[in-house]
This record gives C-alpha cells, sequence and structure tokens, in this order.
C-alpha cells in the first residue's frame, strides 16, 4: 500500500473513532461476504455502519482518542461496527447477527466513550434503549400531574352528576 493511501485511511480512521462514540470489534473470520453483506444492510438499518480495518493503520490512528485498553483487540482481522446515535440497537444488531450466523467472535469495544470487554458485550445487549428510558423518564415525570389533574377534575365531575340527578328529580316531580 503507498503512504498516500495508508496516510489517507488512517485520517478517515481517525474521524470514525473521533465522531462515533460507540464502537465494537469483532472477529470476522468466520463470516462469508454475503454475510458480510446482510451485515452491513442490517446495521445500516440501525444507523450503524461496519468497516474492515488494517490493525496497523487503525493503531495508528487511534493516538489518544480511544483508550489504551481497547489497542489489544486490534489483533487478527478486525471489522469495526459503529454508531453515532443509539449503541443499545447497534449492540442488540450485532448480537442477534451473531447468535443467526455464529460467523463472528466480539472482542471489545466503546459505549459512550467507555470501554468494556467482550465478556461485558451481553450486558450492553440486555440495557433498555435510550428511547425507552426518555420515555420511561417523561411517564414518571407527567405520572404526578395526571394525578393532581385528575383530583381537579372529580369535583367538577361530581357536580355535574349531582346537578344531572337534581334534574331528572324535578322533572319527575313536576309533570308537564
Amino acid at each position: 500500500m503507498k503512504k498516500e493511501t495508508k496516510t489517507t485511511r488512517i485520517d478517515e480512521l481517525n474521524s470514525l473513532f473521533r465522531d462515533n462514540p460507540t464502537i465494537y470489534l469483532f472477529d470476522y473470520t468466520k463470516m462469508t461476504v454475503a454475510q458480510a453483506t446482510a451485515l452491513r444492510k442490517t446495521l445500516r438499518k440501525q444507523g450503524a455502519s461496519l468497516k474492515v480495518v488494517k490493525n496497523r493503520l487503525a493503531l495508528r490512528a487511534m493516538g489518544d482518542v480511544v483508550p489504551a485498553d481497547l489497542k489489544p483487540a486490534f489483533r487478527k482481522p478486525t471489522a469495526v461496527a459503529y454508531t453515532a446515535a443509539d449503541p443499545i440497537a447497534l449492540a442488540k444488531a450485532v448480537k442477534e447477527f451473531s447468535v443467526q450466523t455464529k460467523a463472528m467472535a466480539l472482542k471489545g469495544g466503546l459505549v459512550e466513550g467507555i470501554y468494556f470487554g467482550a465478556e461485558r458485550f451481553d450486558e450492553v445487549v440486555k440495557l433498555v434503549s435510550r428511547h425507552a428510558q426518555l420515555g420511561k423518564i417523561g411517564a414518571l415525570m407527567a405520572s404526578p400531574l395526571i394525578k393532581l389533574l385528575r383530583t381537579l377534575q372529580a369535583p367538577l365531575l361530581n357536580v355535574g352528576l349531582l346537578m344531572g340527578q337534581l334534574k331528572d328529580k324535578k322533572s319527575k316531580e313536576t309533570p308537564a
């Protein structure tokens, strides 16, 4: 590979590591081309991408952007699944594909910039997505307001029911 090509690839990888706080590294040696294409399509639907990297160039590109704990994962053929969006959705997509094909082994990664080893990947997959967490927080915040609103509406509702009963009673007492 020419030096200019290496320099451009290193710059691309550096921007990849800098711009994407969530990165999963895995060994793809058992993966076929068709499986890699299918994984890329699946990840694209999630707003993520897959890139096969040359380990030496990736190590040069990492610099201080990525924690040093991740450096040992760059042995054997390495592919990088990355996203700037939802890290949990990416983890679930990679895990599902890995279980279906049994063609890749996770080496480690970063979730929102924090290093984790391959042994902790299942913990990440079990987490609830960011959108679901925000929904739960919103529901928890809205719950007291909804209860207050129902409490304030109850007397008005009761007054309305009483007025209706009074009207029915008066109409029965006075024949038309």
